[in-house]
């Protein structure tokens, strides 16, 4: 008598979703890979190939679709576990500007297909990346393009240190440079109001200044705020980044309508806020960004109120000539307020250079990143 085996079938697959790593500490990493049962053992083995996966990521810049072949310093089974379990990942590029000053400019689309502008900005002794941390924004500056767009959503750190990797491709700056990094300073200003997302936005601020990583100074890293209050001097607690403030008016009436969260936090609040931030000296001052509006703002009294108001706080002042786009209800102040207004700044003994506008002929200077993503309704997020 024949007896007819059963053919063995291998089980399913178990499909899992992929982990990305990008935007985890350290000690997430680490986490991670214990929770995902890949053969890493709790404790020192965990914490070896956290720190191992970490400088392939910010050290050598791995990317594409065989990222984890290339991490060559680990095992061949554990590179075969990762692929299946986790995931190391760029925001896509929608579209990239080059203008004639070298400024360039990237749409990057997020895996949800929201979108966010950066910046980069080639300069002679330095090379300054302009990130986003929000998706829209909710402040609506009058003169700034992006608050015509409706908040969509907060950019997770994993998308705000990804803008960084992008411009390091870009560059091809891998692996991290020690010296003479062609980009050497990051500013939080472009898309959204960094502290309103300050959870994000502090991971990122430490992964990006990670010395075994990114490895850019904190003195590099400048978050801009329009000036929400309370959280100052918290960031400079838990950041330590340079900090700049989104000035733009000398009383409250204007400011009310030049940046309406001026309503809440009003000039005397505000520069409260600025004369505690941590470790503020003459070393280590405050910067002022002041967009300079043709018959708004730029007058020779406004210019010495502005002395007035700044006075004991140890304070540098940006002067930006109004970077106009399709609709403003503003114009540039003349070349010859810009500098009366500046002259009377200097004779005081401040620092106040105009910012000479970058990227204008693609629409990437200060003001001018906006995206076509659309609000998500609460029910949605």
């Amino acid at each position: 008598m024949t007896v007819a085996l059963a053919e063995s079938v291998a089980p399913p697959a178990v499909a899992f979703e992929r982990i990305e790593l990008v935007g985890l500490s350290r000690e997430e990493i680490a986490r991670a890979l214990v929770a995902a049962d890949v053969g890493v053992a709790e404790g020192k083995n965990a914490n070896m190939r956290a720190a191992q996966i970490w400088r392939w990521i910010y050290v050598q810049g791995v990317n594409g679709e065989d990222v984890f072949a290339s991490m060559t310093n680990l095992s061949l089974p554990l590179r075969a576990a990762l692929e299946q379990r986790f995931a190391v990942s760029r925001a896509k590029i929608a579209t990239q500007q080059i203008s004639v000053d070298g400024t360039c400019k990237w749409l990057l689309e997020m895996n949800d297909g929201a979108l966010v502008e950066c910046v980069y900005i080639p300069e002679k002794s330095r090379g300054t990346l302009c990130i986003s941390s929000q998706v829209g924004c909710t402040l609506n500056c009058r003169f700034c393009h992006t608050g015509t767009q409706r908040l969509a959503r907060n950019l997770t750190a994993a998308e705000i240190v990804g803008q960084i990797l992008v411009a390091r491709d870009y560059l091809g700056e891998w692996p991290t440079p020690t010296f003479e990094r062609r980009l050497s300073n990051i500013v939080l200003m472009g898309m959204g109001e960094p502290l309103y997302n300050f959870d994000a936005v502090k991971q990122a601020v430490n992964i990006a200044t990670d010395g075994e990583g990114l490895g850019i100074s904190k003195r590099r890293v400048t978050l801009s705020t329009a000036g929400i209050a309370p959280a100052i001097p918290k960031a400079g607690e838990e950041m330590g980044t340079s900090l700049a403030i989104s000035l733009h008016a000398t009383n409250n009436k204007l400011r009310d309508e030049l940046v309406p969260i001026n309503k809440k936090y009003p000039i005397e609040t505000l520069l409260e806020a600025c004369r505690n931030y941590p470790g503020l000296s003459n070393a280590r001052r405050i910067t002022f960004e002041y967009v300079l509006l043709d018959g708004v703002n730029d007058s020779p009294d406004e210019a010495k109120e502005l002395l007035r108001l700044l006075k004991n706080i140890p304070s540098k002042i940006n002067l930006i000539p109004f970077n106009p786009w399709p609709g403003a209800p503003y114009k540039r102040s003349s070349d010859s307020a810009i500098k009366r207004f500046a002259a009377i700044l200097q004779r005081a003994g401040y620092a106040s250079p105009v910012r000479t506008p970058r990227g204008e002929d693609i629409m990437a200077a200060c003001g001018q990143l906006k995206s076509t993503t659309l609000p998500i309704r609460r029910s949605q997020q």
